[in-house]
């Protein structure tokens, strides 16, 4: 029950032990001239296959709040991350969660970083008030569920799902494809969002089946697939297993196109393919090319500098959900007095978020949670290097 899901290298988990304290609400802040400990989480796959997710939106998020330690100081708070590997399971999701609930401190949650895990969490959080903003759970599920706490800024795979079949029939021409995935929550999502709109466009879906997530072995599906003789192969999925269905294809012969979701947005797609065997994959992504303005090469610079990290898809989104739980955590201080607000005040205040300006993504909440700024873009790899396509549209 994996979702949304970006590559690229980051860093590690930093593990916080959550220490008890009083959060009666009504505390002062900074009257005393001594700051009081506010906590904000960062969840995400930390270790494991799946750590490029959790650690790129970590690094982002860490980033955002050193940025704005000091406006916090001088407000008489000192607020710290809490970076928790919940390893993108959905059981290890509640007992962070329960974890972080434990410690009074804590008052949100940026994460968690996969639709299994946040789902799971979200019931806990739900409880007692806590807030989340997710960087890239784009299951649909996550926000129908009418849980007040849930909040995302990327896009949902209802969007993705849809906005690739339209893409992959009006850019790429495609009249035929097999579309398959990994059972789920992530990967099938997108893949029964592909199929029914490559259903209403009038694409020939030749076959939808489901494979078993880490396998090492797909030649039975894939030998199947080719005797349909399909343009496209759509596999909702993560790179470990794509990479692997990929580069078997290729050897037996499929030269037409592979597409699938953010999941594929990791150097260790091509690594498993190969470079070859990865050209003609398209993806799509929740968050567009953050390189492709002076401003958006100039933060690189500067993050990677002052980090010594290299950015991975989800390090800029991790930054603005930061932005946006700081934003909304300084209006909850301001609203309660300057005092040390509840956990539920920093809710309301995040559940208020519009017209913010994020680096990367403007947001504004809509009740659900999701994010009406939201949008889907697509890349290939081409000679082993990720190129940003545009827009889905």
């Amino acid at each position: 029950m994996l979702a949304g899901c970006g590559g690229g290298a980051g860093t590690g988990s930093q593990s916080a032990t959550p220490q008890p304290s009083n959060n009666s609400g009504g505390s002062t802040g900074g009257a005393s001239g001594a700051t009081e400990k506010l906590v904000v989480a960062v969840v995400g796959p930390m270790s494991g296959q799946y750590s490029d997710y959790g650690s790129t939106a970590k690094a982002g998020a860490e980033y955002a709040l050193k940025e704005k330690a000091e406006a916090f100081k001088a407000l008489g708070f000192d607020v710290q991350l809490s970076a928790q590997d919940d390893q993108a399971d959905p059981k290890q999701g509640v007992a962070v969660a329960q974890m972080l609930i434990s410690n009074p401190d804590v008052v949100g949650v940026v994460g968690h970083a996969t639709t299994g895990a946040s789902i799971t969490a979200a019931a806990q959080y739900e409880q007692e008030k806590l807030v989340m903003v997710s960087p890239s759970a784009t299951g649909s599920d996550l926000t129908e569920q009418g849980k007040q706490i849930v909040h995302r800024i990327c896009a949902r795979d209802d969007q993705q799902g849809s906005k690739a079949a339209i893409f992959a029939k009006n850019q790429l021409n495609v009249k035929t494809a097999f579309v398959m995935h990994d059972k789920a929550a992530y990967g099938q999502g997108l893949a029964e969002e592909v199929k029914k709109q490559f259903e209403k466009d009038g694409v020939q879906v030749l076959g939808y089946e489901g494979v078993t997530a880490g396998e090492k072995d797909y030649s039975a599906i894939i030998t199947q697939i080719l005797a349909k003789n399909p343009e496209m192969i759509y596999f909702g999925g993560y790179y470990s297993d794509a990479g692997i269905i990929v580069k078997q294809a290729r050897e037996k012969g499929f030269k037409g196109v592979f597409m699938g979701g953010d999941g594929y947005d990791s150097a260790d797609m091509v690594k498993i393919a190969g470079a070859e065997n990865a050209n003609n994959v398209v993806f799509t992504s929740t968050v567009g090319d953050i390189g492709a303005t002076e401003d958006g090469k100039k933060w690189i610079t500067d993050f990677e500098s002052a980090t010594g990290n290299k950015v991975g898809i989800f390090t800029s989104f991790g930054y603005d959900s930061m932005g946006v739980m700081l934003n909304g955590l300084e209006e909850a201080i301001k609203a309660n007095g300057g005092k040390k607000p509840t956990r539920e005040q920093v809710l309301e205040a995040v559940h208020k978020t519009k017209d913010y300006k994020g680096k990367f993504v403007n947001v504004t909440f809509n009740e659900k949670g999701d994010n009406d700024f939201a949008s889907v873009y697509v890349y290939k790899y081409e000679d082993g290097k990720k190129v940003f396509m545009g827009e889905a549209k």
